[in-house]
């Protein structure tokens, strides 16, 4: 079959077709009964259910999964990397008390390989199942000359959903008491990674299949776990300990113990606690009160980062924290190890200018 001008210039959109046929059996269980249409039109379409709100507020959130892509090319293993996109793009969201409804990617590349472009949707589809969002669509760019051979940019927004009542308004409900629960991550998640990649890879010149004994594990597989979803436990906190009752007129915090939640991503503890914060309180997070995974001493001692610059730049084990009703701490702590989350008390909320303290 001869190749058109167009393939030969590096744009093949017959191969681009062929691919995209094969989308709907990868995606059959990334779907909400909501989505109309199919996959591949100009526009995703998705039937909003308006029986289930009273005062629908849509929530969205654009993200990347940024250099921990690089750890992806190297190892030539790209399963794992759009189940993080998802993951952090449901857990930025899931903050405020938002359910995930649907997703849609961004691929682009200089070409388009099979292989690739597989693995690629399937970690997208099997994170949008987990999460009970639709991938309702997305798009696929070859780009020849824009991005270097063998890689490729991989990013996507989501959709979400809140009662206009019930969500959940940090600077407007967190007070001095509140209990800080922190959950915790799987390793660095999707953030430091241009910090780890050159502490590892260009002053220790380690490579990705080395493998690090303080670390049970090669250096490619640690840098490749999945960055984890809360946002299905987040909903299940939410329908135990708030539920929303349609017509029920409360005062603030009466009856509402989840005063506010971060996601601990790019800015580490020092930058993202305090987006959920008043201005006139301060969140203090105890040192030693959970296991820090070896990854970040390692990256600590070997690259000589200072203690403060890592609270900055990673999550130091902690992908999540919710501020917590003093007088629910202990029962929201216990449903969330019941959830199957390991979490500790890590701080507490005092009157302040709105900081991040470690201390």
């Amino acid at each position: 079959m001869k190749r058109s001008v167009y393939a030969r210039a590096g744009v093949d959109i017959d191969l681009g077709n062929r691919l995209k046929a094969g989308l709907p059996r990868w995606l059959a269980r990334a779907q909400r009964p909501e989505v109309l249409g199919k996959v591949g039109g100009f526009g995703g379409l998705f039937a909003l259910p308006l029986r289930k709100y009273r005062q629908p507020v849509l929530v969205s959130s654009i993200d990347g999964v940024g250099t921990k892509l690089k750890v992806a090319f190297a190892l030539d293993r790209h399963d794992t990397v759009g189940q993080d996109l998802v993951n952090h793009c449901v857990n930025d969201i899931a903050v405020l008390g938002a359910e995930p409804l649907f997703f849609l990617d961004y691929i682009g590349t200089s070409k388009l390989e099979p292989r690739v472009f597989e693995q690629l949707i399937r970690g997208l589809a099997k994170a949008c199942a987990e999460n009970r969002c639709s991938l309702i669509g997305g798009e696929t760019a070859q780009m020849p000359g824009f991005y270097a051979p063998g890689e490729y940019d991989l990013c996507g927004t989501i959709v979400g959903a809140v009662e206009k009542a019930a969500i959940i308004d940090g600077p407007k409900q967190v007070q001095p008491g509140d209990a800080v629960i922190g959950l915790a991550s799987s390793g660095l998640h999707t953030n430091g990674y241009s910090l780890a990649r050159r502490i590892l890879f260009e002053q220790l010149k380690l490579k990705p299949t080395t493998r690090v004994p303080e670390l049970g594990t090669t250096i490619a597989e640690e840098l490749l776990k999945v960055h984890l979803s809360y946002g299905p436990l987040v909903q299940a906190l939410l329908r135990r300990f708030q539920p929303f009752k349609t017509g029920a007129t409360q005062p603030r915090n009466s009856g509402r113990p989840i005063h506010a939640l971060a996601h601990i991503t790019g800015g580490g503890f020092l930058d993202n606690i305090p987006r959920v914060l008043p201005p006139r309180c301060d969140v203090l997070v105890r040192k030693g009160t959970w296991e820090i995974p070896p990854i970040f001493t390692y990256l600590q001692d070997r690259g000589r980062v200072e203690e403060p610059e890592m609270f900055h730049v990673f999550n130091m084990g902690i992908g999540m924290v919710i501020l917590v009703a003093p007088e629910q701490v202990d029962a929201v702590l216990r449903f969330i190890r019941r959830q199957g989350h390991r979490a500790w008390i890590i701080g507490e909320v005092v009157r302040g200018s709105g900081r991040t303290k470690i201390v």
